[in-house]
């Protein structure tokens, strides 16, 4: 990286793309329109060939980085990877976050006003896939005028849809970066996913999804939904070194109140998402999650559905992450090993658990930067600026390459 100090993008404006192309969705209902909001950061060079697309996880945005001038707290989800002098460098990089079809950041989504009743889609917005959240983001790619993208960027949820742009438009990618991710979801997270969807269904402020016409927020299903997916997303040392069994009080209640510090800030934290993110939104990226499966078109075989892919790939995972482990990801480097692609895989050893991957490791950074400086040589995006035995030592931990056969595993 460069000699100076990383630094952020600074203040930030949405932008918003309107589409009057009609978008049919994998389920097979259309939308007649629909609206995206998004962000850009750094210069789109005159080849137009530094384009970075970062996707977003489950409950983010298109605010990936930097403040708005307005609200200087609300920073950007990802600003500790994002920005001047940072593993993804706005320097070099032109670099685009978008907000999905069905989010409740700006684009079209449940809260949205469908044009054919005057009223808020509710119940009615279609269920939508990773597949068509790529669809309507290449749309935007071709509103910006990026014919092809030097990398697509995730974690989670937003590995997934890095790894799609790979099989929807393999001729437009030039590389994807798939962090804290599985190429499916395990029995076990399906069934996370339901229980935390049940429990905003049954809230008697749901309505059927209809709630914004009774002016409600099923915000105890809310709660309840995100209490359990914040357990998930972190590790059970993390959750031991923050809070222990540390009480609020000097003894013990003997009641159902908040005794434990652990409770009090799960509460806190559910109490929190529920006052800012759309019931309808939760339960539709939680399918989205459950559905991506890219080799069930290929009769359950990854490395032939991957084998459509012409990117190289970057993969990631953390050995303290157990929603979804290090296993998950090797499944995905051994099937772009078989179907001979170029992959390089790294295993960080963080104590986060699943959030790791929003969380400033310089490890984990340090890999990406040395891989986004091979990125930026590739499409002239500026020079090495990570020096090249550390870029060898860094992205050295696991590595396969097409025609290398099994990749080993590496601290």
């Amino acid at each position: 990286m460069n000699d100076a100090a990383p630094r952020s993008v600074g203040a930030v404006t949405p932008q918003r793309a309107g589409f009057l192309e009609p978008l049919i969705l994998k389920a097979g209902k259309t939308l007649a329109s629909y609206e995206l909001v998004y962000e850009t950061y750094g210069t789109l060079n005159a080849a137009r060939s530094n384009a970075v697309l970062v996707c977003h996880a489950l409950s983010g945005s298109h605010h990936v980085a930097g403040w708005y001038a307005d609200d200087p707290q609300k920073v950007g989800w990802w600003d500790n990877l994002v920005g001047p002098g940072k593993p993804i460098d706005t320097e070099r990089f032109f670099v685009v976050g978008v907000n999905n079809i069905g989010g409740c950041h700006g684009s079209t989504g449940p809260a949205s006003i469908d044009r054919a009743t005057g009223q808020p889609y509710g119940a009615s917005f279609p269920v939508v896939t990773v597949e068509d959240w790529v669809a309507s983001q290449a749309r935007l790619m071709d509103r910006l005028g990026i014919e092809r993208l030097a990398a697509a960027v995730g974690g989670s949820l937003g590995a997934m849809q890095a790894m799609q742009w790979t099989l929807s438009f393999p001729d437009r990618i030039g590389h994807a970066l798939v962090i804290a991710a599985a190429p499916r979801l395990s029995t076990q997270n399906i069934a996370f996913n339901d229980v935390a969807r049940q429990a905003i269904v049954s809230d008697p402020d749901f309505h059927g999804g209809n709630f914004y016409a009774h002016k409600a927020i099923p915000a105890r299903g809310l709660k309840l939904a995100r209490m359990l997916g914040h357990i998930t997303y972190l590790s059970e040392d993390v959750l031991m070194e923050k809070f222990g069994r540390v009480l609020k009080r000097d003894e013990y209640g003997f009641n159902y109140d908040v005794e434990f510090e652990i409770e009090s800030y799960l509460r806190y934290q559910g109490n929190k998402f529920a006052q800012v993110f759309d019931a309808n939104t939760y339960l539709l990226m939680t399918k989205a999650l459950d559905y991506f499966d890219p080799a069930k078109e290929a009769g359950g075989d990854l490395a032939r559905a991957l084998s459509a892919a012409r990117a190289g790939f970057f993969v990631a995972s953390f050995k303290s992450d157990w929603r979804f482990p290090p296993s998950r990801s090797r499944e995905i480097v051994r099937a772009l090993v078989a179907s001979r692609k170029n992959v390089t895989y790294a295993e960080v050893d963080a104590p986060h658990g699943h959030d790791a991957f929003l969380l400033d490791n310089p490890h984990y950074h340090r890999l990406v930067a040395a891989y986004m400086d091979n990125v930026a040589l590739e499409v002239g995006a500026g020079e090495r600026r990570t020096p090249l035995a550390t870029a060898e030592t860094e992205l050295e931990e696991m590595r396969g390459y097409a025609g290398r056969g099994e990749p080993r595993e590496g601290t």
